[in-house]
């Protein structure tokens, strides 16, 4: 909502918007824009009467400002609405789709295209860094999109990705997500296939082969599919001890993925590996992307510009420089020896995969995973041993209270003390600390030099980033001080 705030006002409208609890990095995106945003929901945000009332799908009946917009007749629909008549209709959508790795793959597209000289548009769900911004109007054909699966608006419960007008479309992986929105994993699959089914046939499906779901799906195409997938020895192992398995079978040569990656090498700076097209030698990659997870997002991206004539020389320069997307294994900050990562990851599989990037990336330093069950997935019990699996690759874990245990039964939560009890009878370091400050102050006692603290949430986790860094330093002031005296 806050980047579609951002393109409206470069398209030229007068735009003003309310939230709850508003954080960085939109927030500050927001006021640098000077789009003047109300902490809380009223009446009073809508007057003088707007032209347009655009709802987000946070927003449910007994809001008391949408309350007002139906009460006086207001005009009013959805940000997907918005973005397809104001910005998709006929430019060539580059649109990003999957359960895992959306945000940074758009980021990566963009900026593939942005260094081959097609300046496109884009609106991601996050800042990408190349651009310091999550969206951008130019007068290019190409406009790049996150697709999301969640739905719409309360009155729209189809997901916001089947606005999009793909014709080149990425789907890079289908595994059950968002059960407060889709009864199970057969509607859940139902909405990217519908999605697909959208792509023009003079258009590309560019599909994750490691994903079986996505492998079905995309035989159905009616546009060309470039598939493309690591091989079983480079993929690695998911939360769910899969992913070699999905990528072993040689049955047939659909099987094999047109784009893959050999060669991969993994330092703390550096990601190197050697993208290899139908078989042939493409380009030598260098980037500081960390982790398999991010290899395959660059491939996705890559097969991608490709489809719209990137060339392997604009493709090598974009990846070397590009600067990720905060909130993805985004470094905040490093004290006292201890390097402090933030992270958007909530799935379970997005979870495994990002401590096993820190792995890859931080070698045989002591990983401290925090984690925030923030999401509706993340909080239930379902899920539970899955996350289990993924934070037992930690050598310490930290696991936060639930965000809002009140939505949930015994029967349907997660249970913090179990998974801590099954992570400490794995060999595992690890607390249940409910309260965000009691985890800044044990972490600031306990953390030793070379640490790698990383912090997984997809909200603003009350802040414990900026927290734990100041508590860090100011750790390192007392103890200073006592060894002086």
């Amino acid at each position: 909502m806050g980047s579609l705030a951002g393109l409206l006002k470069a398209a030229g409208h007068h735009v003003t918007g309310s939230d709850e609890n508003v954080y960085p990095p939109m927030s500050t995106q927001l006021e640098a824009l000077g789009i003047p945003f109300v902490e809380g929901f009223s009446p009073a945000n809508l007057v003088p009467r707007p032209d347009v009332v655009v709802v987000g799908n946070a927003i449910s009946r007994g809001n008391p400002e949408l309350e007002y917009v139906l009460d006086e007749g207001l005009y009013y629909t959805a940000a997907a609405v918005v973005i397809k008549e104001e910005f998709l209709r006929g430019r060539h959508v580059l649109a990003v789709a999957g359960t895992h790795g959306k945000t940074t793959t758009t980021s990566i597209l963009a900026w593939i295209l942005e260094v081959a000289g097609l300046e496109p548009s884009f609106l991601i769900g996050g800042v990408a860094e190349n651009f310091g911004s999550s969206f951008r109007l130019t007068d290019s054909s190409y406009f790049v999109i996150e697709a999301d699966e969640y739905d719409t608006a309360y009155f729209d419960k189809g997901p916001k990705m089947w606005h999009y007008l793909p014709r080149t479309a990425i789907v890079g992986n289908i595994e059950f997500d968002h059960a407060d929105i889709y009864r199970d994993e057969e509607a859940y699959r139902f909405a990217f296939s519908r999605f697909i089914n959208q792509i023009p046939r003079s258009g590309t499906l560019v599909a994750g082969w490691e994903s079986p779901i996505v492998r079905e799906l995309a035989a159905k195409s009616f546009a060309p599919v470039a598939s493309f997938g690591l091989s079983a020895a480079d993929a690695g192992v998911s939360a769910n001890g899969d992913a070699a398995a999905r990528v072993n079978a040689t049955d047939s040569d659909a099987s094999h993925p047109v784009w893959t990656a050999r060669d991969i090498r993994y330092d703390e700076d550096m990601t190197r590996f050697v993208v290899v097209h139908e078989g042939r030698e493409w380009a030598t990659i260098e980037t500081p992307l960390a982790g398999a997870y991010n290899v395959r997002n660059a491939l996705a991206a890559i097969a991608a510009a490709h489809a719209v004539g990137a060339r392997p020389a604009q493709v090598q320069e974009a990846l070397r420089t590009f600067r990720s997307v905060r909130r993805r294994m985004e470094l905040r900050g490093v004290v006292r020896g201890v390097t402090v990562i933030d992270d958007f990851a909530h799935h379970p599989t997005a979870v495994d995969e990002t401590l096993r990037a820190a792995r890859q990336r931080y070698g045989g330093r002591r990983i401290v995973a925090v984690f925030e069950p923030r999401s509706y997935t993340a909080q239930r019990r379902e899920f539970q041993e899955p996350y289990t699996r993924a934070l037992a690759q930690a050598d310490e874990v930290v696991l936060a209270g639930l965000f809002r245990p009140e939505r949930y039964t015994k029967q349907t939560a997660m249970n913090p003390d179990e998974v801590v009890a099954s992570l400490q009878a794995g060999g595992r370091t690890a607390a249940y600390i409910p309260d965000v400050d009691r985890i800044v102050a044990h972490l600031a006692q306990s953390a030793r030099e070379g640490d790698v603290i990383l912090i997984m949430s997809n909200g603003g986790f009350g802040g414990i980033h900026e927290k734990l860094l100041a508590a860090l330093e100011d750790h390192r002031t007392t103890t200073r001080g006592e060894h002086d005296a």
